[in-house]
């Protein structure tokens, strides 16, 4: 065996001259150094599933904000006369397509029922049966139709309003256009019993007045006669002359018997006078002449509750305090685990023995003892300590000191379990060798590798606490309806409660939707994030 060291042995036919190719010379780098965040973005942008994720958790943080700006209604407001209004769109209500119209289908209404929709149709010019169109049962005794879930309670019972006000909705009809108070009925000629004796929609002749089923007279044509309340020029003493009608026909005067009648709106009596007044009308002159609050008309672009909540202000506002209120806990949490484990992690020994005793007594504590002892005494605090303002934030002030107690526990945990696993590495051997102070160990070269595991948890933990809030507001232990404060949870309660006693399944379809979108986006979007920040797989994007 040659000796590769015994250089003087070597034959001189082995001996070559070298080429210039054979030189070896370091070069230039031709890209741009990639900084460790830029590389985790390009790694995160590969991801598709993640990217996905992102852009639908960027909407829903974007519905939260701007959609409360874009709705004159808020979680406060409610209006039963519109209870289980269903979703509407204009683009669709204004076409024959049947969905998201604001119209539902109605099996098996009685006559009764069907007779008045007709007629308040007929009357205001409302389209509350679609198209018009209908069935008739083989029987003759009920009716299938489309029904316009807008019309809140039509004309209702009559009712008594000051005279201030009556001459009021006047102005409100001449400026607008909007008739909201029209003839009334003859009190001698209303119905008899008293289950119909004050419906106010029954402004018809009927058949028979003493019958429970009101059915109308019908002319030759086989359309109901209206039975308005007439009375002689000039012999109006109880009644309200001089009234401006913008449907009605005959209000410049009705000929009869060479006299001139017209048509009582209005009777006095004690209190003030008696009206019959179109609600969905009542409504636009209430909201725009009284509240000002900027709705026109009943419009619910989400449908309503069965309180009459309108559902997309409730999401909205629902959305964004859970944004907010999880973005908060997740924060404090982060920062308060984060110190307190790199500290155990780091220093380990007595220390971390204590740190870590100290953890599992206050983690074997349950987050429900903690809410149940602050729902009996955060009230009383408050109030011994004169601190009124609190009162509306309570719930969502227990909401917080519970999710913070043993909240930030798991990121202590997970910091510790980074700091164990890379504070022995060479690197750091080499920086606490050349000097490096503990602080700057800790978080310039320990922190940083552990940053994929621990962003990767602040994900999951935003849509965490958003699910543990929602869970509590569904079962009632939590509420958080004050103001304009509502929760996810509160609403998809209220959806359950509709399927079972209505079968609206849209009042828990939206919420249910927003959600399961949220969650699985935060799924994707944090296991993206988790590569992402993984330093093992730094320049696997080139």
């Amino acid at each position: 065996m040659t000796n590769i060291n015994n250089f003087n042995n070597i034959p001189a036919e082995k001996f070559r001259f070298a080429a210039k190719n054979d030189f070896a010379h370091d070069k230039k780098f031709d890209t741009k150094p990639v900084s460790y965040f830029q590389g985790a973005f390009r790694r995160f942008a590969k991801n598709k599933g993640a990217v996905v994720g992102g852009i639908v958790i960027l909407f829903l943080v974007l519905f939260a904000i701007i959609a409360p700006l874009f709705t004159p209604y808020n979680p406060a407001y409610y209006d039963q006369a519109f209870a289980f209004a269903t979703p509407r769109l204009k683009v669709f209500a204004e076409s024959d397509i049947n969905f998201w119209d604001g119209y539902i289908q109605k099996n098996n209404i009685s006559y009764l029922n069907y007779i008045q929709d007709y007629a308040y149709g007929l009357e205001t010019g409302r389209e509350i049966i679609k198209n018009g169109e209908y069935t008739v049962s083989e029987d003759g005794k009920s009716y299938s139709y489309r029904r316009d879930t807008y019309v809140g309670t039509k004309f209702g019972k009559y009712k008594i309003i000051s005279e201030e006000e009556f001459k009021d909705i006047q102005r409100y009809q001449n400026e607008t256009g909007t008739q909201v108070i029209y003839p009334t009925v003859k009190t001698s000629e209303r119905p008899k019993l008293e289950i119909n004796k004050y419906d106010a929609n029954i402004y018809y002749k009927m058949e028979n007045p003493k019958a429970k089923t009101i059915r109308p007279k019908l002319d030759e044509n086989g359309n109901i006669i209206p039975n308005y309340w007439k009375y002689k020029e000039g012999s109006a003493s109880s009644l309200i002359p001089e009234y401006n009608s913008l449907r009605i026909e005959g209000e410049d005067g009705i000929q009869e018997d060479g006299n001139t009648y017209y048509y009582a709106y209005g009777r006095r009596v004690d209190g003030g006078v008696e009206v019959r007044m179109d609600y969905y009308g009542y409504y636009s002159y209430y909201h725009s002449e009284v509240l000002k609050d900027g709705i026109e008309e009943p419009y619910f672009i989400f449908g309503t509750t069965g309180g009459g909540k309108d559902i997309f202000a409730c999401l909205a506002y629902g959305a964004r305090f859970s944004f907010i209120f999880a973005t908060v806990v997740a924060a404090v949490n982060f920062i308060v685990g984060v110190i307190w484990g790199s500290i155990s992690g780091y220093f380990g020994g007595k220390l971390d023995m204590a740190m870590e005793r100290f953890c599992e007594i206050l983690g074997s504590v349950p987050s429900m003892i903690i809410i149940t002892l602050l729902k009996y005494h955060m009230g009383k605090l408050i109030l011994e300590r004169g601190l009124y303002h609190l009162l509306d934030y309570q719930s969502a002030l227990i909401l917080f000191i519970a999710f913070f107690a043993t909240g930030w526990i798991g990121m202590a945990g997970r910091t510790r379990m980074q700091f164990y696993r890379f504070k022995n590495q060479e690197y750091v051997l080499a920086a606490r060798t050349l000097g490096a102070s503990d602080s700057r160990i800790m978080f310039k070269h320990i922190f940083p590798n552990g940053l994929g595991t621990i962003v990767t948890s602040v994900a999951l933990v935003i849509p965490s606490m958003i699910y543990s809030e929602t869970s509590l507001s569904y079962l009632g232990i939590i509420n958080l309806e004050s103001g304009n404060t509502t929760s996810v949870g509160t609403l998809i309660s209220a959806g359950q409660q509709s399927i079972i006693i209505e079968g609206c399944a849209y009042v828990a379809l939206f919420p249910c939707a927003f959600l399961v979108l949220l969650m699985l986006s935060f799924n994707l979007f944090g296991n993206g994030l988790r590569d992402a920040f993984n330093p093992s797989l730094r320049g696997s994007e080139d």
